[in-house]
This record gives C-alpha cells, structure tokens and sequence, in this order.
C-alpha cells in the first residue's frame, strides 16, 4: 500500500537549518510530482512546496521563498526539504504527498523553531 515516512525534524533555534526526507513506497514514485505540506497547532494544513516527477519545476509558498528549497531522488523513492534561515512561525508538523491524490498521509515530521 501507499506509505510515507517523514523524518529529520527536531528542535532548532531561530535562524538554524533542518533537512527533511520522505521515503515514499507503494506507488511508482517518478511518475508523481510531490509536495511538502505543513500543519501547525490550530492552523490548517498548508503547502509549502512542490517538485514535478522529474524535478524539473519547483513551486514554493511565499512564506519559505528563498529559504527552503525541494529535491527529489528518483533512484530512491525520496523528496527532500532543505530548510534554513529558520523562524519561529515554520514551526509546525511537515508532511509529504502527493498533490494529485493526497492521500494517504504520514505521521509526519515536527519540526519546532524556538529559543
């Protein structure tokens, strides 16, 4: 079945840097373009990136513009999410998926920015 498995985020003081992966099975992965999501408590969940299946066009939020950039490795089934220069308000739980279907969903990622 579709899977996805967030990891890498933790706790970072303002201005630090994170690299999230997503590890994605059960479905041909380089057929799909894929997007970071993010949910912080209270708030809707909300894009934050997205990379075509071939990586060819990248998408951002005008939030991370500039500060987070997306990739994916094809060979391995992963997307990544480079995060710097991070500020208080990114922190939140970070989900991949794919934004054609969007579902099913990971246990997601949390990444939490604070001093």
């Amino acid at each position: 079945q579709v899977q996805f498995v967030e990891s890498g985020g933790g706790l970072v003081q303002p201005g630090g840097s994170l690299r999230l992966s997503c590890a994605a099975s059960g479905f041909t992965f380089r057929n799909y373009a894929m997007s970071w999501y993010r949910q912080a408590p209270g708030k809707e969940r909300e894009l934050v990136a997205t990379i075509s299946s071939a990586g060819g066009s990248i998408n951002y939020a005008d939030s991370v513009k500039g500060r987070f950039t997306i990739s994916r490795d094809n060979t391995k089934n992963t997307v990544y999410l480079q995060m710097n220069s991070l500020k208080p308000e990114d922190s939140a739980v970070y989900y991949c998926n794919r934004p054609a279907v969007g579902r099913p969903w990971g246990q997601g990622t949390q990444v939490t920015v604070s001093s």
